[in-house]
């Protein structure tokens, strides 16, 4: 089976398609499979906090390269932050969000149905049983996986082959900011101590993690 057949497959479904971009690698090789198969593509990027200033530079130049507007939504994950207390204190007026609600308004708000992702079978035991259990189309949530099958080495050679950006931040940081965990945070507050400060408004306490991973690694 060839590694473009499930996005060929989709493509007999539709010509238009959403993308969760989350700047890593496996989205990188799937929005530009989705740009190159798809008449109209919109992506959409989830954030942790907004418009931190290493993000918003890469996000710019993804932008021009594809011609596009990424839209910048929250991450639904944020919500149980705020809610119960992560890193900061717990406001319970602010609701639980699920993931379906973020797809149901970006659909609402752009008109598109399906959505894409760069999920592989090989990432995890979880998501091996999810995509087993779906395969590469899964009608029903609206979700399709172009790099279901792709090995980690597969989305690496795209990537050099097709000469696609790999933004800085994740070259200089060694990940795509997705935690608020002492080690990432101290890299950030080393690499970009502005938008290190920015997070931490945000998320007063996770700097507590950071003291702790500086102070005992």
């Amino acid at each position: 089976m060839s590694l473009l057949t499930a996005i060929k497959t989709q493509a007999q479904i539709t010509d238009t398609v959403l993308i969760s971009f989350s700047m890593g690698k496996d989205s990188i090789a799937t929005m530009d499979l989705c740009f190159k198969y798809f008449k109209r593509v919109q992506p959409f990027f989830m954030y942790m906090v907004p418009n931190l200033e290493f993000q918003e530079e890469a996000l710019g130049k993804y932008e021009r390269h594809y011609n596009t507007k990424i839209i910048r939504v929250p991450h639904f994950e944020t919500s149980d932050f705020y809610r119960y207390g992560s890193f900061r204190e717990p406001d319970f007026s602010v609701p639980r969000v699920k993931i379906k609600w973020i797809y149901d308004y970006l659909r609402s708000q752009t008109g598109i149905y399906w959505i894409s992702g760069g999920e592989k079978i090989n990432d995890s035991m979880v998501r091996r049983a999810m995509l087993k259990n779906t395969g590469s189309i899964n009608e029903k949530r609206g979700r399709f996986f172009p790099i279901m099958y792709w090995s980690d080495k597969d989305v690496k050679k795209y990537i050099e082959l097709n000469h696609l950006l790999y933004p800085k931040f994740n070259q200089e940081l060694g990940f795509s900011f997705h935690s608020l965990a002492g080690k990432e945070l101290s890299a950030i507050k080393k690499i970009y101590p502005e938008d290190y400060q920015r997070i931490i408004k945000f998320f007063p306490e996770a700097e507590a993690g950071v003291l702790q991973y500086e102070n005992y690694r």
